[in-house]
């Protein structure tokens, strides 16, 4: 399973669409928060309201769920066991799925006007984008100590789908 780690806007949607075109499946996660303009039910996240959210806790139904801007996000137990899958997760996540096999992390970074630029593009109001900016400072200040490996979004679409590729299938051949 790879793993992408990154700020608000850092490029790990887009990333994950590139891996997709590679032959990787997406692990779609669930999340209380509103959809954003083009996201789709069941394909982006599974959106569900924060009561439905706060039932499955109880049910013991997430493999591992986080508070992050004032919503749940979380991963089911029955998603996290395939290979050639990949999931976009927050830092505070990232811990519970470093103890399983055949996991590789990456920390996908990009200079702080790209992120305003893509918050701005996929319409995000000028308040939200200080107070995420401002956060992400918080949230992910040793992020990149935490994954296997670092990639920079603004390389190259082939060459970012490269990198992780060679990246994950090493890992994989250097754990058997």
């Amino acid at each position: 399973m790879i793993i992408l780690v990154g700020r608000s806007a850092s490029g790990k949607t887009y990333l994950g669409k590139l891996l997709e075109k590679a032959g990787f499946k997406k692990i779609v996660t669930y999340t209380s928060r509103e959809k954003r303009l083009n996201e789709v039910d069941k394909i982006d996240y599974n959106f569900i309201s924060k009561t439905e959210f706060v039932s499955k806790i109880q049910e013991g139904f997430f493999f591992e769920y986080v508070i992050y801007n004032d919503n749940y996000y979380g991963t089911s137990k029955q998603s996290v066991t395939d290979l050639n899958t990949y999931i976009i997760l927050e830092v505070e996540g990232l811990s519970k799925y470093k103890r399983l096999e055949n996991v590789v992390s990456f920390y996908i970074t990009c200079p702080k006007d790209i992120l305003i630029k893509r918050m701005i593009n996929r319409h995000d109001q000028e308040n939200e984008i200080l107070k995420r900016i401002a956060k992400d400072d918080i949230i992910f200040k040793d992020a990149a100590l935490l994954c296997d490996y670092t990639i920079d979004s603004t390389k190259d679409d082939e060459i970012l789908v490269k990198e992780i590729k060679e990246k994950y299938y090493g890992c994989l051949k250097l754990a058997k």
